[in-house]
């Protein structure tokens, strides 16, 4: 919640957020259902929500797709070497316009490890992987590079901001 500090937030816009970063409810009118449980008027969730969205406070909402069970089954965070740490960002936009790739970072190095931007990238197997790479690097010119495939996940989750420990 970067550009707002904590003590700025009502209970309520804690409740409401804690709420907003769960699942949405099933039901014909969600943010009414919402409204209902932090106990505001549905007109209040929506002016708060909108106002946090023309911020800039919150970036997105958006749905978790299982990507296992869609068919995706590998994925792999490519780390890769930019000779000019200058050039990060312009190779950072390149691999963010792919659609294959969900999570594009800039790192520092370290010592025997000279990787600085690393990209998540999922597909159907290692091969379709392989494939987007080589696609990658040829639009961004970087060859250097370190593909660290997964081989199993044991947790996935979104960040909670003011989680129940926060209630008290």
């Amino acid at each position: 919640m970067a550009g707002k500090p904590e003590n700025t937030f009502t209970e309520k816009d804690k409740e409401l957020i804690r709420i907003l970063q769960e699942d949405i409810p099933l039901c014909p009118q969600p943010y009414q259902e919402i409204a209902r449980r932090v106990g505001l008027e549905h007109r209040e969730v929506l002016e708060r929500v909108g106002q946090w969205a023309a911020s800039g406070l919150v970036r997105r909402f958006g749905a978790t797709l299982y990507h296992q069970r869609a068919g995706f089954k590998a994925n792999c965070m490519v780390a890769w070497q930019v000779p000019k740490p200058a050039q990060s960002r312009e190779k950072g936009e390149i691999f963010s316009k792919f659609p294959q790739v969900t999570h594009c970072y800039r790192r520092p190095p370290f010592e025997g490890w000279p990787y600085t931007l690393y990209t998540m990238i999922h597909g159907s197997s290692m091969e379709e992987i392989d494939g987007y790479v080589e696609q990658m690097s040829r639009a961004s010119g970087l060859e250097e590079r370190e593909k660290l495939f997964s081989v199993r996940e044991w947790k996935k989750t979104s960040m909670k901001y003011f989680g129940e420990e926060d209630a008290s």
